[in-house]
C-alpha cells in the first residue's frame, strides 16, 4: 500500500490515524521482535511533548547481540542515504542534556517518533520538535523519525534536515523522488548516524531500523503496520485519501 497523500485530510483525521499506527508498532515490537528484557510503550514522558513510542529496557536485561539483534558490520540497514556527524560539533549540545528513563527505573534506549502537523504548524514547534530529538540523542537515545508530511515553511528540509543542522555543517537537502523522510538515528558518543530513506507519495514504506544500542538494531515493520492502521480508519477518510471523493 503506498503512502498517502496526509494534507488532504483535517489535522484530527491524521491524528486518529497517528494513533493507531502507535498502538500497531507496539503490538509488533512486542509480539516478539524486542529482544527478550525490552518492551515498547507509547507516550511515557510526561512532561513537554513526549515520543509517540519508547522501547525500554528492564535492569537485568542483557545488551542485544547475536540472534537478538542485527550487528551493522555484518548487515548494515537498507537504505538509500547514510549520514555521519560532522566531527567539528562533537555534541555540542551535550552539556545542556538530561538522561531521560522511565519513572519505575527501566532505561529508555530507543523512541520513535512520528511527526504531526502540530510538529510543523509554527516556526516555534518545529524548534522544539527538534530540540526535543537532539536532546534524546544527545542523552544516548536511539531515534527513529517518521515524516510523512511535506517540507514546508516553518521546515524547509524537513524535520529530519532540521534535525541533522545540530549535527553536520553540511545541510541535508530533500530529494525530489524523496521528499518526505524517514530517519533512524544511532546515537554514538562523537554524534548519531543517520539511517535515511527518502519517501514519496505513492511509494510503499520500508522496514527500518531501530537501534537499540550502538551497531545493534532491529528492523521496524512500518508498511506491515501502517496498513494495519489505515485498515482501521473510516471509509469515507479512506475515499477522501485515495482521491475518490473531497471535502
Amino acid at each position: 500500500m503506498p503512502v498517502h497523500d496526509w494534507t488532504r485530510v483535517d489535522a484530527g483525521t491524521f491524528h486518529a490515524f497517528h494513533q493507531a499506527w502507535i498502538t500497531h508498532l507496539m503490538e509488533s515490537l512486542n509480539g516478539g521482535l524486542l529482544p527478550e528484557g525490552y518492551y515498547a510503550m507509547g507516550e511515557q514522558i510526561a512532561s513537554g511533548r513526549g515520543p509517540d513510542v519508547l522501547a525500554l529496557r528492564v535492569p537485568s536485561a542483557r545488551p542485544p547481540a547475536g540472534s537478538q539483534g542485527v550487528a551493522v558490520a555484518e548487515r548494515a540497514p537498507k537504505v538509500r542515504v547514510r549520514l555521519h556527524p560532522d566531527e567539528s560539533t562533537l555534541y555540542h549540545r551535550k552539556i545542556d542534556s538530561l538522561v531521560v528513563r522511565h519513572a519505575s527505573g527501566h532505561e529508555v534506549v530507543a523512541m520513535i517518533e512520528i511527526i504531526s502537523r502540530a510538529n510543523k504548524d509554527r516556526s516555534s514547534h518545529v524548534a522544539d520538535t527538534v530540540q526535543k530529538i537532539t536532546r534524546f540523542l544527545a542523552a544516548g537515545v536511539h531515534i527513529l523519525l517518521i515524516d510523512l508530511l511535506p517540507p514546508g515553511k516553518h521546515d524547509p528540509s524537513g524535520i529530519h534536515g532540521r534535525v541533522w543542522e545540530s549535527f553536520n555543517s553540511e545541510p541535508y537537502s530533500p530529494l525530489a523522488d524523496g521528499p518526505l523522510a524517514l530517519a533512524s538515528y544511532e546515537s554514538t558518543p562523537i554524534g548519531p548516524e543517520a539511517y535515511v530513506e527518502p519517501v514519496a507519495v505513492g511509494q510503499p514504506l520500508i522496514d527500518m531500523p531501530i537501534f537499540l544500542q550502538e551497531e545493534y538494531y532491529i528492523n521496524v515493520p512500518l508498511e506491515a503496520t501502517y496498513q494495519a492502521a489505515y485498515r482501521g480508519m473510516p471509509a469515507f477518510w479512506r475515499d477522501v485519501l485515495e482521491g475518490k471523493t473531497t471535502v
